[in-house]
């Protein structure tokens, strides 16, 4: 196959806000792929190398400006042997090499495969939530259906992989997947909810209402001795956690995943400033003066018996016979099953009290749907938050000036686009705050304009706001009210962000 075949995939797929119009651009091109080159196609229309990270940014690039070739000539193997060679090589005289590949690369490439190479070796390819179009196009191309793929995904965490399978054979292949202790799963994850009474309503009296703590998602697989520990991203953290490991390995099981969040609490058990949690979560070298307590709130596997597909409340009374025992401090999210509405409100205020962002309510009847925002869990908090992408930062004015101050908010477009802009703001910054974007910004900026910088939606940043209202300036219908930054979440993804349906969702009578 041809990389000018990829690259009109990619074209479609940028050129059409239709998520019909994505699948089809993708699944027809993933249907002429050959086996061999189902991954690397796969992978670069999510918007990454099948090698991941290559360390190539925009100054390698511009070192590499070679003009284009009349025609295409370039295939997918001999693109993807390229990018292999380009990720195993290191030592002595490595740069001239990398340079050497580059150039013959983009030199064998038209200017249209030129643009297209260079947006994926710089990640600018990546589309938030394209992976999810990506999963629909593989279901499509395979002729299964979109829940066996998925599922698939779920428990293997390779969209490449996933599509091989498919593709190789079928629904049969998919079912294959099974969970394994050792490999994390995606995690399942919350809905924004307009407030308690309304989630309990949506999800019925078969719920859990639990605290929603201002931490740091976890997911802890056990096998015998071995502990290990991975982020809401799937990045292994074990070696940064060891009170975390001590923690699960003495609990009374062989094997077990566990599901549930992590926070540094002061020594009155209130939590400390999210920076310490994550300040601390981050590092390599753990700060003995701030430990980290685990919080479980799901059990996905326990002693050779996996529980994704079982009810939350069986998921539930497996948690609570594993936990019963442990010792000191709890391990279980503090919560209540089947509540009355008044116990539900009396779990919201305990959170609160306790320092706490709010509480989850989550559906007792549901199976772990990994990597998905339904709304099966709902998260509820009393100060209407979002996590948005940052699209783009103003100069500031008075004083401000000198600073990066406005930034352009962004919500995630679940069907793979560029993130939908919803307002600006320059409210709740620090001094500290506009001195880090002034920083940082130009590391991920897109393009310099007069008024600022325009940037790659990869920053990811939460803001307070008491509601959203509909405005035709803004291309999804909708602006935020009385934006004010909260932080930045450095745990978090753009396609991790909250969707434009979220921001529409908490409109007036909406």
């Amino acid at each position: 196959m041809l990389l000018a075949e990829v690259v009109a995939a990619s074209a479609a797929v940028a050129a059409t806000r239709a998520r019909s119009a994505k699948t089809a651009a993708i699944a027809g091109v993933l249907r002429r792929a050959g086996a061999d080159e189902v991954p690397a196609v796969t992978a670069w229309l999510a918007g990454e190398p099948l090698q991941g990270r290559l360390g190539v940014g925009w100054r390698t690039l511009s070192r590499h400006a070679p003009a284009p070739a009349p025609a295409a000539s370039l295939t997918v193997a001999a693109v993807h042997t390229t990018l292999t060679a380009l990720a195993g090589t290191a030592g002595t005289g490595s740069a001239a090499r990398r340079d050497a590949a580059l150039g013959e690369l983009l030199g064998a490439a038209t200017a249209d495969e030129q643009r297209f190479l260079v947006r994926l070796l710089t990640g600018e390819l990546r589309q938030g939530a394209l992976e999810g179009v990506v999963l629909d196009a593989v279901a499509a191309a395979a002729d299964v259906p979109p829940a066996a793929a998925r599922r698939a995904f779920m428990l293997t965490g390779s969209l490449p992989g996933t599509a091989a399978a498919a593709l190789a054979g079928g629904e049969p292949a998919l079912a294959a997947a099974r969970p394994e202790v050792g490999r994390p799963v995606r995690p399942m994850l919350a809905a924004p909810g307009a407030s308690l009474d309304a989630a309990l309503t949506d999800l019925g009296a078969a719920v859990t209402v639990e605290h929603k703590l201002d931490g740091a998602r976890i997911q802890v697989h056990r096998d015998g001795a071995a502990v290990r520990v991975w982020t809401r991203s799937l990045r292994e953290v074990t070696g940064g956690v060891p009170e975390l490991v001590d923690r699960v390995r003495a609990l009374p099981c062989r094997t077990a995943v566990l599901d549930g969040e992590t926070l540094a609490l002061d020594d009155d058990g209130r939590p400390r400033a999210f920076q310490d949690t994550m300040s601390r979560f981050g590092s390599d070298a753990p700060d003995a003066g701030v430990l980290l307590s685990p919080f479980f709130f799901d059990l996905l596997h326990l002693d050779g018996r996996d529980l994704l597909d079982e009810p939350l409340d069986v998921r539930l009374d497996a948690l609570a016979g594993l936990l019963a025992g442990a010792e000191h401090a709890p391990l279980r999210m503090p919560g209540i099953r089947r509540p009355t509405p008044e116990q539900a409100a009396g779990v919201l205020d305990e959170a609160l009290a306790a320092g706490h962002e709010g509480v989850v309510v989550k559906d007792l009847t549901a199976p772990y749907a990994a990597g998905r925002r339904g709304r099966a869990w709902q998260k509820v908090k009393p100060v209407h938050t979002l996590d948005l992408v940052v699209l783009g930062a103003e100069w500031g004015y008075g004083r401000r000036t000198g600073t990066l101050s406005n930034i352009h908010l962004g919500a995630r477009d679940p069907d793979g686009g560029e993130p939908v802009m919803v307002g600006k703001t320059f409210k709740g910054m620090t001094d500290e705050l506009l001195g880090w974007q002034t920083r940082t910004f130009p590391e991920h900026a897109r393009a310099e304009a007069p008024w600022g910088l325009e940037l790659r939606p990869e920053l990811v940043v939460e803001v307070a706001l008491d509601g959203a209202q509909r405005s035709p300036r803004y291309p999804g219908g909708v602006a935020l009210r009385f934006a004010r930054v909260v932080r930045y979440r450095p745990d978090k993804t753009a396609a991790e962000a909250d969707t434009i349906e979220a921001v529409r969702a908490l409109l007036a009578g909406g």
